[in-house]
C-alpha cells in the first residue's frame, strides 16, 4: 500500500468521527502561526538592532524592507498558479523548507543588499506564500462555514503576534539578533514539516468528501463539480468587484504593516519602553482571539459590503489611536483597537476571494489579489519613516494616512458579486 493511500485511509477514519476539514483547519492555523518570521510584528523588534549593527537609518532599513516586500509581491501570482497546478500540500512543503533556509540566510546579513534579499525571501515565503497556501486549504474544505473557519485559522496569526515579538526580543537579548534567526528557522521546520507531510489533503473531493462535511451529491457534482465553480483569473480581472476588494485590502495591508513595523518606535517616541511596547502585542493578540470567531460568524450572516466598510473604519480608528498614545493607558487602548483591526484584516484577506470568485481558480486569483495587497505593505512603512527622519515625529503622518481607509470604506459600499457567481456571496 502506498503512503498516499495510507494517508487517505487515515483521514477517512478520522472523518467518521469528525469532519476532516477541521484537521486541515488546525494545520492551516499552525501554518499561519509559523509564518511569523516573515511578518511585520516580528521584524518590528529587529529593526533597531539591525540598523545599529549595520549602521543604517530608519529610512534606509524601511526602504530595503519596502523594496524587498514589493519584489516578493510580484512573485505571488506565480505561487498562486503553482497552488492551482500542484496543490497546497506540495507547495506548502516547499515553502516551509525554503522559509527555514531564508531565516538562516537573513541572520548572516552583512550589508544592505544582503539585508534586502533576506527581507524579500522572508516576506515572499512567510507573509505571502505560506499564508496564501493556508487560506487556500481552508477555503477548499469549507464553503457555507467559510467565514467562521477562516476566522479560526487566523487565530494562528494572533498567537504569532503574542509569541514571536516577545520570543524574538528574548532571543536578541540572549544570543543576539543574528543567532535569533537561526532558532526561528529551526522552529519553523519543526512546526511545519511533520503536519503538512502527514495530515494535509488538498481538497475534500480528493477523499470523496464535500466542503463543510455535507453529504456527497449524486451525478456530475459528485465527481468534483462543486470544486470547479468559479471565475478564471482573466474573468475576475474584468470585474469591478476585483478592484474594489484590492483597493480596500491593499490599504489595510499597507497601514497594518506600517503600524506593526513602527509600533515599538511610535511608543518609544511617546516615552514608552521598547520591552513594554513588545508586550503590548500580546494584548492585541488577545483581542484578536476574542474577536475573530465573532467576525467570522458575522461574515457568514451579514452583507459583505457592510462588513468590509466597517472593517476599514476600524483601520481609521487604529491610526488615530496610535497618534493619540500618550501613556500606558492610551497605549493599551490602542492595542485593543489594533487587535480588533488585525482580526478583521486577517479574516477578510482570505474570505473575500472565494466568496466572490469561487474555488476553481482560487490560487491564481488570490495570488494576484494578494500581490496587490503586498505592494501596499511594501509602501506602508515608508511615509512614517521619511516623516520621522525629517521631523522627528510620527503623529501628523498617522492622522493624514487615516484618509486612505476612510475613502476605501465609502468605495466598499459599492461592492457587488459578479453576476455569474452571485450565488457564492451574501453581499
Amino acid at each position: 500500500m502506498s503512503t498516499a493511500s495510507m494517508r487517505a485511509q487515515a483521514a477517512l477514519r478520522v472523518n467518521r468521527r469528525v469532519f476532516y476539514g477541521w484537521v486541515i483547519l488546525a494545520v492551516a492555523a499552525l501554518g499561519i502561526f509559523a509564518s511569523g518570521p516573515g511578518q511585520s510584528h516580528t521584524f518590528s523588534v529587529f529593526f533597531g538592532p539591525i540598523g545599529a549593527d549595520l549602521d543604517l537609518s530608519k529610512t534606509e532599513v524601511a526602504s530595503a524592507y519596502g523594496f524587498a516586500t514589493l519584489i516578493a509581491a510580484l512573485l505571488l501570482p506565480q505561487m498562486g498558479r503553482l497552488v492551482d497546478r500542484r496543490g497546497a500540500r506540495t507547495m506548502s512543503l516547499v515553502v516551509a523548507v525554503l522559509l527555514g533556509i531564508a531565516c538562516l540566510f537573513f541572520g548572516a546579513a552583512a550589508n544592505v543588499l544582503w539585508l534586502g534579499v533576506g527581507f524579500a525571501a522572508l516576506r515572499f515565503l512567510g507573509q505571502g506564500s505560506l499564508m496564501l497556501n493556508c487560506a487556500n486549504m481552508v477555503s477548499q474544505w469549507f464553503s457555507r462555514k467559510r467565514g467562521f473557519a477562516l476566522s479560526l485559522m487566523a487565530l494562528g496569526f494572533a498567537a504569532s503576534m503574542a509569541v514571536h515579538p516577545q520570543l524574538s526580543q528574548w532571543l536578541i537579548d540572549t544570543v543576539g539578533w543574528r543567532q535569533a534567526w537561526l532558532w526561528l528557522g529551526v522552529l519553523t521546520w519543526l512546526l511545519l514539516l511533520p503536519p503538512i507531510l502527514f495530515l494535509v489533503h488538498n481538497k475534500p473531493e480528493d477523499l470523496g468528501l464535500q466542503p463543510d462535511g455535507e453529504p456527497a451529491p449524486a451525478g456530475d457534482a459528485a465527481a468534483g463539480g462543486m470544486a470547479e465553480a468559479g471565475l478564471t483569473l482573466s474573468q475576475a480581472l474584468r470585474t469591478s468587484t476585483f478592484y474594489i476588494i484590492c483597493a480596500g485590502l491593499s490599504s489595510m495591508s499597507m497601514l497594518v504593516t506600517a503600524l506593526h513595523v513602527y509600533q515599538v518606535s511610535i511608543f518609544e517616541a511617546h516615552g514608552i519602553d521598547a520591552t513594554v511596547s513588545a508586550r503590548l502585542f500580546a494584548i492585541s493578540a488577545g483581542t484578536m482571539v476574542a474577536a475573530m470567531p465573532l467576525i467570522g460568524r458575522m461574515l457568514d450572516r451579514f452583507r459583505t459590503e457592510w462588513m468590509f466598510a466597517g472593517g476599514l473604519v476600524v483601520m481609521v480608528a487604529s491610526l488615530l489611536a496610535a497618534a493619540m498614545v500618550s501613556d500606558l493607558t492610551t497605549a493599551i487602548l490602542y492595542a485593543l483597537v489594533f487587535g480588533l483591526n488585525n482580526a478583521i484584516t486577517m479574516t477578510f484577506f482570505a474570505y473575500l476571494w472565494p466568496r466572490y470568485f469561487g474555488r476553481a481558480h482560487l490560487g491564481s486569483i488570490q495570488g494576484t489579489g494578494q500581490m496587490i495587497g503586498v505592494v501596499g505593505a511594501s509602501i506602508g512603512p515608508l511615509p512614517l519613516a521619511i516623516y520621522f527622519d525629517l521631523f522627528g515625529a510620527y503623529d501628523p503622518m498617522l492622522i493624514a494616512l487615516a484618509a486612505l481607509p476612510a475613502a476605501c470604506a465609502v468605495l466598499a459600499l459599492f461592492l457587488r458579486a459578479p453576476a455569474s457567481t452571485a450565488h457564492l456571496s451574501r453581499g
